[in-house]
């Protein structure tokens, strides 16, 4: 992957294009977080129900804490012990933002930074950040090699980008929204991050 692919790549998450990309836990696919068309075509790929939330995902930390100054105190310094890894953050939202990607709650926000390294690395100048959902049918197993998406996926897509070999396990999925008022967090979802790791972390 080099710096040319990337910036073909936001270009094409830029005009609302769908991308299969690798992160650091399995391949995903990725669209602009605002627009409805693209994410509708990310879902139908999927077969996912177009009700269901999906996380953002910011290739840099500090982007992602620019993008959302609301955060509080204790919030913000939980994100900063957990990301960037294999972790989705499930976020109070009140300002609403990306609003298409929260589904059904627009209080919650799921939000990404993947550790980007080796192979990986020319991804952390990404600026734009993406909607993102693993590169599998809703329901199936997570992909960690490009040729295993399936094939329809693949010709659904504007562009691909080949991360090799990834570890495969999809994200930890922790709930913070009630962790500034109470210090309380769930693992909704055990992945690529160890619950007892996430607890040591917070």
């Amino acid at each position: 992957m080099t710096s040319k692919d990337v910036a073909i790549f936001e270009r094409c998450i830029s005009v609302g294009g769908v991308a299969l990309f690798p992160a650091d836990t399995v391949y995903g696919l990725a669209t602009e977080p605002e627009s409805r068309e693209g994410v509708d075509r990310l879902y139908k790929l999927k077969g996912k129900d177009p009700g269901q939330p999906a996380a953002v995902m910011f290739f840099n930390r500090e982007l992602a804490l620019a993008a959302l100054p609301e955060l509080q105190g204790r919030t913000r310094e939980a994100v900063l012990r957990l990301l960037p890894g294999g972790v989705t953050l499930l976020l109070p939202n009140p300002r609403r933002r990306f609003p298409v990607a929260c589904g059904p709650d627009p209080d919650r926000l799921g939000l990404r930074v993947p550790d980007l390294s080796g192979e990986l690395a020319p991804l952390a100048a990404a600026r734009w950040p993406v909607l993102q959902s693993s590169a599998n049918r809703s329901g199936g197993r997570a992909v960690r090699r490009l040729a295993a998406v399936e094939e329809d996926i693949r010709r659904g897509v504007d562009m691909e980008l080949d991360g090799g070999v990834l570890p495969g396990a999809e994200s930890t999925v922790v709930d913070l929204t009630r962790y500034e008022q109470s210090g309380e967090f769930e693992i909704v979802r055990e992945g690529a991050l160890p619950a007892g790791e996430v607890a040591a972390r917070l």
